[in-house]
C-alpha cells in the first residue's frame, strides 16, 4: 500500500463472492477525509468547489484482478515505486506512507530498491 497526496494504492484480498469496491473506496475515502487536518480539505480548483467535491481524492478508482504471481509482484513494484515516478521522494524507501519498509523489514526487497533511475515501463497496466 501507498498513500499519496491526492490517491493511494493497494492490494487486497475481499471476502468470497464479494467484489463491492466501490463502497469500500467510497468509505475508506470518506473516513480518510474526516479525519484529516481541515487545511487539507481545502479546495483550490473552483471547479470542484463548485461541484461541493473535497480537494483530497482523485474521484476515479481502478481495479484489477491479480492473474499470478508474476502479476502480484508487478503491481507490488508498480505501488512502491509511485512515490518516485510522482516526484515526491528519490527512493521507495524515503516515501514514509507506504507499506514498503515492511517488505524491506521482511527480506521483499533490498533497502536501495527503486531509485529515480528505476524503469518501471508496463508495470501496473494492464
Amino acid at each position: 500500500m501507498v498513500v499519496l497526496p491526492d490517491h493511494l494504492h493497494c492490494i487486497w484480498t475481499l471476502p468470497p463472492d464479494d467484489a463491492d469496491f466501490a463502497t469500500r473506496w467510497r468509505l475508506i475515502k470518506t473516513w480518510f477525509t474526516q479525519h484529516c487536518p481541515s487545511p487539507l480539505r481545502a479546495v483550490p480548483d473552483p471547479a470542484r468547489s463548485a461541484k461541493h467535491e473535497q480537494a483530497i481524492w482523485q474521484h476515479r478508482y481502478w481495479e484489477h484482478v491479480i492473474r499470478d504471481e508474476g502479476d502480484y509482484a508487478h503491481h507490488v513494484d508498480y505501488i512502491h515505486y509511485n512515490p518516485v515516478r510522482h516526484g515526491l521522494s528519490a527512493s521507495a524507501m524515503d516515501w514514509p506512507y507506504s507499506s514498503f519498509r515492511h517488505h524491506v523489514a521482511a527480506g521483499h526487497y533490498p533497502s536501495d530498491w527503486g531509485g529515480s533511475s528505476m524503469s518501471i515501463d508496463g508495470v501496473g497496466h494492464e
